[in-house]
């Protein structure tokens, strides 16, 4: 019984073996011997025939340098390198000067057996080239250009000539001073904003006859340069379609900027630009006001003439607080000044002694010759050039330039 207790107690034993110690799994001893795929490469290597080799460092897989290549085959099969031997290879002849670099130590057979080749040092090997050399430069390392400061575009004096009341030569002052202005050597461009058309008939120019006009420009923006038409000066024309331009602008968003923008692409073609507005403080003034950086008022030396200065002089106040803030009165001219009367003389004197040097010093005085030039469809100083009249507005030129020129 006990013999059998004996037996089967083994018999227990060798079929749980697995978990005896003293049948415990004992490793075999690492043996430092050559991997069998090193010495097929290397063998590969001995009969891949010589290619170019690139200059930096020798990459694992590359064919050894002639030198090498032509030692193995003279020395037979190549032989696994022993555990912590170097391979060395020479390269080109190096200065006298330089010392030889260390060598890089070899990885023994498990580590090559796991896939990685011995590096192979090439003596005074060239700089090589970093990861980041080679990679596309980050936004951090992209030069950043400052912007480069444009040289301001001169662009032309834009002069408005505005009074709400009408009859104070507001064209006749619009057209003669331009002409002036052109005889001078300046080039100037004049603008019809008033639906009326008198600066247009003024240069022989039939307003009822035009096929594109201002009102183009301003509704359906049309290029300024399509209507302008020469004549003595330059001149955008004007029809009777701007009485409605009011109406048609009246949804527009920036109406009020629509002759501002639309001057703007030829404004640097002049070097003035006068404006003849109608005889009203609506939207076409608002306009002339915005694109304008000067206003000229021209007053008839009467009472009622001077009165309407006081609402221009409103309308151009909320004219720089909200559109344009550069605009400003360049000058009030007094116009049809007859000396004779003592009311005239009267009426300059009031206008100097409110507006004080803001009157000009030139007068436009009443002559007939005004009223016959535009039957001609000319300018006064081309209608009469050796005319008192046409000597009025040379005068106002030129106090005009001095006043530009001391600015």
């Amino acid at each position: 019984m006990k013999a059998a207790g004996k037996a089967g107690g083994y018999a227990n034993t060798r079929a749980m073996g697995f978990l005896s110690r003293k049948n415990k799994f004992k490793s075999a001893p690492v043996v430092d011997e050559p991997h069998p795929i090193v010495e097929e490469l290397e063998e590969m290597e001995a009969v891949v025939p010589e290619r170019p080799r690139p200059a930096g460092p020798v990459a694992a897989g590359d064919p050894p340098p002639p030198a090498v290549a032509k030692a193995s085959s003279e020395a037979g099969p190549p032989t696994a390198p022993p555990a912590g031997a170097a391979i060395e290879v020479d390269g080109p002849p190096a200065m006298p000067e330089a010392a030889p670099e260390p060598a890089t130590p070899t990885p023994s057979a498990a580590e090559a057996s796991e896939g990685t080749a011995a590096p192979v040092t090439v003596k005074s090997e060239p700089e090589r080239f970093m990861p980041r050399d080679l990679l596309a430069p980050s936004r951090h390392e992209v030069a950043v250009k400052e912007p480069e400061v444009e040289a301001p575009v001169k662009h032309a004096d834009v002069i408005a000539f505005a009074n709400q009341k009408g009859g104070v030569a507001k064209t006749t002052t619009t057209l003669n001073l331009a002409v002036a202005f052109a005889e001078s050597g300046y080039r100037v461009l004049c603008v019809d904003l008033d639906p009326q058309g008198n600066l247009t008939m003024s240069q022989g120019i039939d307003p009822d006859k035009v096929e594109k006009s201002l009102y183009d420009v301003l509704v359906h923006d049309m290029p300024m340069a399509e209507i302008i038409q020469h004549r003595e000066i330059d001149i955008a024309v004007a029809s009777i379609d701007l009485a409605g331009a009011e109406i048609a602008m009246s949804t527009k968003i920036g109406r009020e900027r629509s002759l501002e923008k639309s001057l703007k692409e030829v404004w640097a073609d002049y070097d003035f630009v006068c404006i003849d507005t109608p005889p009203s403080l609506g939207l076409l003034t608002i306009n002339a006001l915005t694109a304008a950086n000067k206003v000229i008022v021209p007053v008839q030396c009467e009472y009622l003439s001077m009165r309407g200065l006081v609402q221009l002089q409103n309308t151009l106040k909320m004219i720089q607080e909200n559109l344009n803030p550069d605009v400003r009165i360049e000058g009030i001219l007094p116009t049809m000044l007859d000396t004779r009367t003592v009311h005239a003389k009267e009426a300059v004197e009031i206008l100097e002694e409110n507006f004080g040097e803001l009157v000009f010093k030139s007068r436009i005085r009443k002559a007939i010759k005004f009223a016959e030039a535009p039957v001609k469809g000319a300018s006064v100083l081309k209608y009469d050039p050796q005319s008192n009249a046409a000597g009025y507005y040379r005068d106002l030129a030129k106090e005009v330039l001095e006043h530009e020129s001391a600015q």
